[in-house]
């Protein structure tokens, strides 16, 4: 199995704006934030085909997204996941002095998630905070 090392990046996307002013538990939502956009060329490293789940690995943590094809590419070894509960997995508290853990430039990898599906909302929130 590949396992792609890349520099993971987070932040704000127009679907992730309109999927949140729906309801953080809607399905627009859910869509729009667990996700890991890869380069055209890094997903064929993997072997992507189609819809498939990739887990995405930090030192914080890993957690299984749905693998999409960027469409600001080229970048490879760029793995780009909207800000949401999935990519609060992935990024440390460590501040570094500046109260705000840091959401860019993060060291990754990523690989084929199998047959492992992506966690919905209600059971990542259960599962990180146990209500």
């Amino acid at each position: 199995m590949v396992r792609l090392k890349v520099t993971l990046l987070t932040g704000r996307s127009i679907n992730q704006g309109v999927g949140k002013e729906l309801s953080k538990f809607s399905k627009e939502y859910e869509e729009s934030v667990a996700i890991c956009e890869l380069d055209p060329e890094d997903l064929n490293l993997l072997d992507v085909c189609g819809e498939e789940n990739v887990r995405v690995i930090t030192e914080s943590g890993s957690i299984i997204l749905k693998a999409v094809e960027s469409r600001r590419a080229p970048h490879r070894g760029v793995a780009y996941v909207p800000y949401g509960p999935w990519a609060n997995v992935l990024i440390g508290s460590e501040t570094a002095g500046t109260g705000m853990p840091s959401f860019k430039g993060v060291p990754a990898e990523v690989e084929l998630a199998g047959t492992q599906r992506v966690t919905g909302m209600r059971d990542l929130l259960l599962s990180l905070y146990g209500k």
